[in-house]
């Protein structure tokens, strides 16, 4: 799973000067947004959040494309972004390439992007997710395949999965015009994958080490297969996400971007 997507096992926590105020109004200079509707042939149906076996979203390719510009999950190729934090004591970093590649899934062209977490040098988790945008401008995950390594070598590949594989379908990773009480499935594979998110807010002010945004919005992503698992993940327009904190869990998270672009 992805920093993007959600903040991955080995990832982060201990605030980087970080602060979150929930309810804060402002600008942060960049502010968009766009909508979601039903089905249709330009536009697929958005995931709902209870568990569901039969959950199966009408997916439309001509209804996509992998040129990804919702400005709150924006992916513009041949880019990079960068976030540091702890957990456990142990520094962690997660580089994020938006690449250049594209890669067909369900019909769909998406956009491919790789991301590597180190600790202390070392390679914890290597990750390559597909996203693809909506007419209507929501992103929309169609999966990932990832690894975590133990001294070099592959420990894990659980939460690998592929939309159209495996009973495996996509979900929606941010919705074009986000609004406080929307929720939606992030992913879709029975016993592997099944994130939800939630919107909070939309007026949030965050502060991180690259500056200080306002209208963020704050999404409360969890995990039915890990009920411990709750991440507050913060969005900036024009940026992406620039801030993550696991709020229940065994462990206390946080990440904050610190470069991008």
């Amino acid at each position: 799973m992805t920093t993007r997507k959600a903040t991955p096992p080995a990832l982060a926590a201990v605030v980087l000067g970080t602060t979150l105020v929930l309810g804060a109004c402002g600008s942060s200079g960049s502010s968009q947004s766009s909508s979601t509707t039903l089905p249709s042939a330009t536009s697929p149906a958005s995931p709902t959040t209870p568990a569901d076996p039969a959950y199966h979203p009408t997916i439309v390719p001509s209804a996509f494309t992998s040129h990804v510009t919702n400005p709150y999950f924006p992916l513009r190729p041949n880019t990079t972004d960068v976030y540091q934090g702890t957990r456990d004591g142990q520094p962690q970093r997660d580089e994020v390439v938006i690449s250049s590649e594209i890669r067909t899934i369900m019909g769909v062209r998406c956009q491919v992007v790789r991301d590597t977490v180190t600790s202390n040098g070392a390679l914890v988790e290597k990750t390559t997710d597909w996203y693809a945008q909506s007419s209507t401008g929501d992103v929309w995950y169609f999966g990932e395949a990832t690894a975590e390594y133990v001294n070099g070598q592959i420990s894990s590949t659980h939460g690998t999965w592929e939309a159209g594989v495996d009973s495996a379908q996509p979900g929606i990773i941010m919705k074009a015009h986000p609004k406080p009480g929307d929720s939606y499935r992030q992913e879709y594979r029975p016993g592997q994958a099944e994130d939800t998110a939630k919107v909070l807010q939309t007026t949030a002010t965050v502060k991180v080490p690259v500056g200080t945004f306002h209208n963020v919005v704050v999404t409360n992503d969890t995990d039915p297969l890990n009920p411990d698992k709750s991440d507050h993940k913060s969005y900036a327009s024009g940026v992406g996400m620039i801030h993550s904190e696991r709020v229940r869990s065994g462990h206390h998270e946080v990440i904050d971007l610190v470069r991008y672009g």
